[in-house]
């Protein structure tokens, strides 16, 4: 699979932007493409700022590129938040995983949308276009080392289907979210925490997969990006 394959593995993945057709007619492991995950964010922090791009800072432009986000995703990550929040009122493991396949969302995943949403509005609101890009790019980092970290909790499904990136997978994201994070934050200081709170958040998301699930699944993974987006902003926007 070539690298421009790969990137536009990453953009179908993780969007819902129309780029099948120019992928192979084979079957792609994404693993190989894990690398690419925060440039797919950094494309969709593109498109999903033009609010901010044309109108300003303020929180009408932060909520309305908020979301452009969660239509250029399909609500894919918010869906995987929610999921993982109603997890915490499961029995057991087996319980926790029927939860987390149901279409139902319950108080714990509710809570979990509105506090997100909120987050990412308000911080947004202090903030700009070039710390959304650098937000999307960064969280995507966050799946690429639970994938490489924590091993699936189901025989099926995407956490097992994903399979496991490489570690040069994972250096390659992981500089590439620093990067967008030096590139887009209003300092090197909030550039700084920014990172730290990523650091803390995908901590938080492994224990609590682990604890709850055993591992990784793609609810998960979904999870952990846009808790690690939120971490990101909420870094940059307490130094702004």
């Amino acid at each position: 699979m070539s690298r421009s394959h790969q990137i536009v593995l990453a953009l179908v993945f993780l969007t819902r932007l129309p780029f099948g057709r120019l992928l192979p007619p084979e079957i792609l492991p994404l693993s190989r493409a894990a690398w690419a995950f925060p440039l797919a964010g950094a494309v969709l922090g593109l498109l999903a700022g033009v609010p901010l791009w044309i109108m300003g800072t303020g929180l009408l432009p932060a909520a309305l590129s908020v979301a452009l986000a969660v239509w250029l995703t399909g609500a894919l990550h918010e869906d995987a938040v929610a999921d993982f929040a109603d997890a915490g009122g499961g029995r057991d493991r087996a319980d926790r995983l029927r939860i987390m396949r149901e279409s139902t969302i319950g108080s714990y995943g509710a809570a979990a949308l509105v506090a997100t949403g909120l987050v990412r509005v308000a911080a947004l609101a202090a903030l700009g276009p070039l710390a959304l890009i650098a937000a999307a790019a960064a969280g995507r980092v966050a799946p690429v080392m639970l994938m490489r970290a924590l091993p699936p909790a189901r025989t099926d499904g995407l956490g097992q289907g994903a399979g496991q990136p490489s570690r040069r997978a994972v250096v390659a994201a992981t500089l590439t979210g620093v990067l967008a994070l030096l590139l887009g934050a209003p300092g090197p200081w909030a550039a700084a925490l920014a990172m730290a709170l990523i650091g803390l958040s995908v901590v938080a998301v492994s224990r609590r997969a682990c604890r709850l699930l055993g591992g990784q699944t793609g609810d998960v993974l979904g999870a952990s990006v846009l808790l690690a987006e939120c971490a990101a902003l909420v870094g940059m926007a307490a130094l702004t």
